[in-house]
């Protein structure tokens, strides 16, 4: 794998200035990355208050999805990087649509983030919390019977009583984030970083991206460029309500191997 941004290849010239070299860098040994150099890369900011990170992958001409599914635009490091981005958060943020069809189960706990997850007083496992209008889940899944940290679902004030009765008697912690039926997006995030869990990272699908998007809440993408084209009906990585003015993100690292770059944009607080 190879860093193109940021270059941290820095040399001193005649002047005894500070250049920075234009050549990428590469990882020690065979150029894979372990897990501790993805995690130190896609460490999450210092901050008080929660971040809110969105992992996706889309294709050259904009899919987010083949056949229904994120797996077939993936590869082995694009799944890697996922891996170290759940191991570093506290909780994983998805719609009930994704829950269905990606066939979430719980986070397990991984030995190689265990240390870095101790220090930083988080559970072995991030919880994994599902947004919900209509409880509309199979509460018998492992995903709600047997997670090593307690499985949420985000939902609204009007949400079906009888499924929110089931939920909890499921053991789901079934957490109000909306005065309807539906989530507002800033709201669960509030409610999240309420309970502890401030490192949030939600990987979607695009409907509750766009939701994110739409409400102003994302602060980070992490998105995976694949060197693919799918053309077809495929949804892109945000749908939903368009937002009024287009908010501008920096770009702030890339990584590429075999032609998937990987690339971080945060908020652009400078404009």
């Amino acid at each position: 794998m190879r860093r193109l941004l940021p270059v941290t290849d820095l040399t001193t010239d005649e002047t005894g200035l500070v250049a920075t070299a234009t050549a990428p860098t590469t990882a020690a040994g065979d150029g894979e990355w372990s897990l501790e150099q993805l995690a130190e890369a896609y460490a999450y900011p210092e901050r008080d208050g929660p971040w809110l990170r969105a992992n996706m992958v889309s294709t050259l001409d904009g899919a987010a999805q083949h056949d229904g599914r994120s797996q077939g635009i993936s590869c082995a490091t694009d799944m890697r990087i996922f891996g170290t981005l759940r191991g570093l958060a506290d909780v994983v943020v998805v719609g009930a649509e994704t829950v269905r069809l990606e066939g979430y189960r719980p986070a397990r706990a991984r030995e190689a983030f265990a240390a870095r997850r101790a220090a930083a007083g988080q559970a072995p496992a991030p919880a994994i919390a599902v947004v919900s209008a209509s409880l509309d889940l199979d509460f018998s899944l492992p995903l709600f019977t047997s997670p090593l940290v307690p499985t949420l679902v985000l939902t609204g004030a009007g949400a079906p009583s009888d499924r929110v009765q089931e939920a909890e008697r499921a053991g789901v912690q079934v957490v109000v984030a909306g005065e309807g039926a539906g989530v507002a997006p800033e709201r669960a995030v509030r409610e999240l970083a309420a309970r502890g869990l401030t490192r949030l990272l939600t990987e979607g699908g695009p409907r509750l991206l766009g939701q994110f998007v739409a409400a102003d809440a994302l602060d980070e993408l992490c998105l995976t460029m694949s060197p693919m084209l799918s053309a077809g009906d495929a949804q892109r990585i945000a749908v939903g309500l368009s937002v009024g003015v287009p908010e501008r993100f920096a770009l702030t690292s890339m990584l590429e191997e075999d032609g998937f770059l990987f690339t971080r944009y945060r908020r652009d607080r400078s404009r």
